[in-house]
């Protein structure tokens, strides 16, 4: 807390010194994410919490930037393309925000990216996750500070340890979401001699796996060695929870998956010693800000804050950041101000790449604890994965 006051007092002193030099017109942001209509409407809310959060923290609680007050403008996508897109245009031209943040499903955010480059305005992707929204058809107004596919999958491969003992089935669902994760991990255990034998994809709220789990089993069952069936499901269903009750291990076989919302690691609680890797949990990261961020989260809403929170407060403290740097108040020189440009976050250090504007940044590997005192199951932190250790393919190149 003294950290945060001593700050506060930065702040006002920044803001006494800068408001002759800027007008009190309100620099306006937009929250574009789906707040009803799916089970992921809880990462948004998580994301919102978040950059509200990352906004009091950046201003020193002032919550203007340059004496300009904040306007935090929220619209709700439902999580459908066309509702997305035209919240994302009306934000951009009736309501005339500096920027954009969202959104929440990859293949919603998806379809709001040629709106960016349409009205020529930022879009700063969070929580959404696939590659290809830094890929070939994003643009040069998108930036991204939510993880990628190939991070989540990169790290979860590290924390596999393949060789050519090891032999895996994936499970995914059958959006960008699902293909870009399961692609991504193909390219991670690219020449560690690790065995992919199959790769099985199920609609969206899919909730029977017992076909594709067999089809699994069969595919690994005769193999020597090592064999893990990972699971790269964002949404409900538990995937985990069904192919577990089907007793892979009668055939030797282990689950493996990223890490989740405090809400489903309770489920984590039948797999006690399985590792793999995660974004996000409260006690891994070790900074100030993350301090803060867990301590003012537990007295506001008696909760530890949750993989989304961090990322929303990562996407205020770099849009603060990059308004205070830029020469002017416009997409030019913020954009200017972002390319290349580093910053502190929950997780530490962030950097958005100059070419793809993908924030590079950690992930965990974990393996899984069990406490009865503790409700959910605890990824007890083995250690940090570095940007550096991972091969993140560039996106956009243009």
């Amino acid at each position: 807390m003294k950290s945060f006051m001593k700050k506060a007092g930065l702040g006002l002193a920044t803001l006494a010194i800068s408001t002759s030099a800027w007008s009190a017109d309100p620099i306006k942001i937009a929250l574009i994410h789906g707040l009803s209509g799916s089970t992921f409407e809880v990462f948004s809310k998580q994301t919102h919490t978040g950059f509200e959060m990352g906004l009091e923290y950046a201003t020193g609680g002032t919550n203007m930037i340059k004496g300009h007050p904040i306007e935090i403008i929220k619209k709700d996508t439902q999580f459908k393309p066309d509702i997305a897109r035209a919240m994302l245009a009306e934000a951009y031209g009736d309501d005339e925000v500096l920027l954009a943040i969202g959104g929440t499903s990859s293949g919603v955010t998806k379809g709001m990216l040629p709106i960016a480059e349409e009205y020529e305005r930022i879009l700063l992707v969070e929580p959404a996750v696939a590659d290809s929204l830094t890929g070939p058809d994003s643009n040069r107004y998108v930036f991204k500070t939510s993880r990628n596919s190939s991070m989540d999958m990169q790290a979860q491969a590290l924390a596999l340890k393949p060789d050519d003992n090891l032999y895996v089935a994936t499970l995914a669902e059958d959006y960008a979401f699902g293909r870009d994760g399961i692609a991504a991990f193909k390219s991670a255990l690219e020449g560690t001699g690790a065995n992919l034998v199959t790769e099985e994809y199920v609609p969206l709220k899919t909730t029977d796996f017992t076909a594709a789990a067999e089809r699994m089993f069969n595919a690994l069952k005769e193999k020597p060695g090592r064999k893990v069936i990972l699971i790269y499901v964002a949404g409900g269903g538990d995937a985990m929870g069904k192919i577990k009750a089907m007793e892979p291990q009668r055939y030797g076989i282990e689950i493996s998956t990223g890490g989740h919302i405090l809400p489903v690691l309770p489920t984590y609680k039948r797999v006690p010693g399985m590792e793999g890797a995660i974004y996000y949990y409260y006690e891994s990261p070790n900074n100030e800000i993350n301090d803060w961020l867990v301590e003012e989260h537990e007295k506001r809403h008696g909760s530890p804050p949750d993989f989304f929170t961090a990322g929303g407060m990562a996407a205020a403290l770099a849009v603060v950041k990059a308004i205070e740097t830029a020469e002017e108040l416009e997409t030019e020189a913020i954009i200017a101000a972002m390319e290349g440009m580093s910053w502190e976050t929950p997780k530490g250090t962030m950097t958005f790449r100059p070419e793809d504007h993908q924030a590079l940044q950690s992930m965990y590997h974990f393996k899984i604890q069990v406490d009865d005192e503790v409700k959910w199951a605890i990824p007890q932190l083995v250690r940090e994965i570095k940007p550096e250790e991972m091969n993140i393919p560039l996106g956009r190149t243009n």
